[in-house]
Formats: structure tokens, sequence, C-alpha cells
């Protein structure tokens, strides 16, 4: 089993030898996170990709060039990493978690392909205390709703250009005020601090997915989920089994009252006190 492992990696190895990235499949740069933190990092593929087998794998040099190490492929998991294939939006994302100083490096997005693999490749740092972070990687907003993002970046990066883009579209934010085409509305505010916040309004569907704020040339990654925003039909419905719910612990709670009374089969009579006086 281990003959054949290393055949494939030696394969594998010979495949990337030739690639230094493409357009057809495309990812990050240059990303950071907090030790102990997690990340989610997209690949998109061009559309003739979407039936291939996908992978993420970890790169290191060798007597062959550019090798791959550990190597997971979409749909499955290793120990901290996951990946998923998302045909519809035609992204094949990495998910890390509980990152520590030692999985800084070079990862390679891959398309298995007859003859040669396509990919491109991301280098993420980790450490106690990244050039640029955010509070958190994941978040979930309402659909109408908004959400807000609370990062930080070095002293270094104060004088540097600071947006906030999304992965795919290719659309970037800068700080201020910026009101789109829709009804989503974006605000990036820049503390001159060391921090910021982005915050977004007015959320679609359609606005799920990746995102990254970048200062100068590195950045984060983070994911943003849109629930549905709750129909007066679904409010209604909770609304009745609250209700329900409520009646039925009144009715128990009676239930239990009535039988701890003690039992008689005539109702007690009433006794009448008198008070002498003298």
């Amino acid at each position: 089993m281990r003959f054949y492992s290393l055949i494939s990696s030696l394969i594998l190895s010979v495949f990337l030898l030739f690639i230094s990235g493409s357009e057809s499949v495309r990812t990050l740069k240059r990303l950071t996170v907090r030790s102990g933190g997690s990340l989610s990092v997209p690949c998109l593929y061009e559309e003739k990709y979407k039936s291939d087998i996908k992978y993420w794998c970890t790169l290191f040099k060798s007597i062959f060039g550019n090798s791959c190490g550990t190597t997971t492929y979409a749909n499955t998991s290793n120990t901290g990493i996951s990946v998923t294939d998302h045909p519809s939006q035609n992204i094949c994302a990495m998910d890390l978690n509980n990152l520590q100083d030692s999985d800084s490096g070079n990862y390679w997005c891959g398309m298995e392909i007859d003859g040669q693999d396509d990919g491109d490749s991301v280098y993420l740092t980790v450490s106690e205390d990244p050039v640029v972070w955010v509070e958190d990687t994941r978040v979930i907003g309402q659909e109408g709703g908004g959400v807000s993002v609370q990062g930080f970046y070095s002293s270094e990066y104060n004088d540097k250009e600071k947006k906030w883009c999304r992965f795919g579209v290719w659309s970037c934010y800068y700080v201020g005020r910026t009101k789109t085409s829709q009804s989503l509305e974006v605000l990036i505010s820049d503390y001159s601090q060391g921090s910021f916040r982005v915050e977004m309004f007015g959320l679609q569907k359609s606005d799920a997915g990746w995102y990254w704020f970048s200062a100068g040339l590195v950045g984060v990654t983070v994911h943003l989920t849109v629930t549905e925003r709750p129909t007066m039909e679904t409010l209604t419905s909770s609304s009745r089994k609250d209700t329900k719910t409520s009646t039925q612990t009144v009715e128990t709670r009676n239930t239990l009252v009535k039988t701890t009374l003690p039992y008689s089969e005539k109702p007690m009579e009433s006794v009448e006190f008198c008070i002498a006086q003298n």
C-alpha cells in the first residue's frame, strides 16, 4: 500500500513540476490566520473541470520539484482538513480547523486531468500574532438583515490599502460606504489603530459565499451564510406551536394539582367558629 502511495506521489510531483498556476483554476495567494483558529479557502475552477476529480494538498520541495504531501480529495476529510466541492458555484473549498504554526506553508488546489493536472496554490501563514486576522472566519446573516466582521492588522499595515472582496465575482469594496446596484450596502470602517470593521446590510441569498479582507497583499477569508427570512406563515405556525405548548403545560400542571388533592366522596362540610365575648 505504501509503495502505491509513493508512486502516486511521484506521479503527482512530475505533474506539478510544470505547473505554476493557471487562469482555469484560481485561489488566493497569501492568507493569514491566528493559531488555534479555522479558515475556509475557496478554489474557483472553470466549467470544463466540473466533472473532474478535485483535491487539495500540502506542497513541499523535493528532488522532483514541488510535491504533494497530505492529499485530501473532494468530499472527504483528513485530520483537521476537509474538502468540499460546490459544483453549482464551480468552487472546491478546503476547510482547515484548529490550525497550528506548523501548518504554515503552501497548499495546492488541483484538478486531476489525463496527462497533466491543473491547479493553483496559496501560501498560508499561521501565527499567534498574524499581520491580518478577523474574530470570526464564518458568519451567518438573515435575508434582509446584516452582518458585521471585526478584524485587526499590524501597525506596519496602517498605510496599506484596505479592501473587502467577494471571491469568484472579484468585486471589491474600499473604505467607506458603498451602495451596490441591488439592495446590498457595504460599510468598511478603518480605525487606523490596527482595527477595522466590515458591515453588510440588506443581505440576499445570492450574497452567500466567500469573501476576503486584505491589507496590502495579505488577507484573510470569511465565509458568509445567508438564511431565509421567516415568512408570516412560518411565524404564525411557530406562534401557534408556542401557544399549544403553553396550554399543554398549564393543563398538565392542573392535572397534577388535581391528582394530588385528598380523595373524598363527600364535599367537605363548612365549620363555623365563634368567638365568645365577655
